[in-house]
């Protein structure tokens, strides 16, 4: 069921909501410079220790994305200490990216190495078999770019990576792990549903936008 077009009225939206969505985009991406502009252009207050923590967080997204895993997680270790450790299935991730850097290289010696010591202690748990089979696969390839498992080293797969670090990061300093943007096409689509269901306007008459940019 579309909501009637009309009722798009009945929807509390301010510029203050508007200028809060952008905001939370630009500082959950990092875009540090875009954001203290933009947060001087509207008047809304950003806490310095936040843009520090920003930055930080860029670095760390780009050493992940560019495959610079062991500087990923060493900044990491850093800014969110016990995170990797509390979060295996992260540290296992970046760890990977590390791997499938050497394998690109041709440095199957090293890439070997490495798995031994830092990817096989994973492999005691049954759900890191599979995946663990997978990129020490890559090794069989001359060319593991054309391998079935050529996904793995995909600039695809680093931003994915990156991207769950990133929100792992921000949770970890207590800090929306989702944009404010993300969080409310979520419940629009709670609430539509729910519309849908009960072919009523009540709920939406209740829904603000900023109530629940507050919540």
């Amino acid at each position: 069921m579309d909501v009637d077009p009309p009722l798009y009225d009945l929807i509390a939206i301010n510029d203050g909501d508007i200028q809060n969505i952008v905001l939370s985009y630009l500082v959950h991406n990092c875009y540090k410079e875009t954001a203290e502009s933009f947060a001087n252009c509207t008047g809304l207050k950003q806490h310095t220790d936040y843009l520090v923590h920003m930055e930080k967080r860029k670095r760390i997204y780009d050493f992940a994305v560019e495959g610079n895993a062991l500087k990923a997680i060493e900044l990491t270790e850093e800014l969110a200490q016990g995170l990797l450790e509390n979060n295996e299935d992260l540290h296992f991730d970046l760890l990977s990216l590390h791997f499938v850097e050497l394998v690109c290289s041709r440095k199957c010696t090293m890439a070997l190495e490495f798995a031994q010591i830092k990817l096989a202690p994973f492999g005691k748990l049954h759900k890191y078999v599979e995946k663990l089979e997978d990129f020490m696969a890559l090794l069989a390839y001359e060319e593991p770019e054309k391998s079935p498992m050529f996904h793995l080293l995909s600039v695809d797969y680093r931003q994915r990576v990156a991207e769950s670090l990133n929100r792992a990061i921000l949770a970890h300093g207590n800090l929306p792990s989702y944009t404010a943007m993300e969080r409310l096409i979520k419940q629009a689509t709670v609430v539509r549903h729910s519309l849908s269901q009960e072919l009523g306007t009540d709920g939406l008459q209740s829904f603000s936008l900023r109530d629940f940019l507050k919540s």
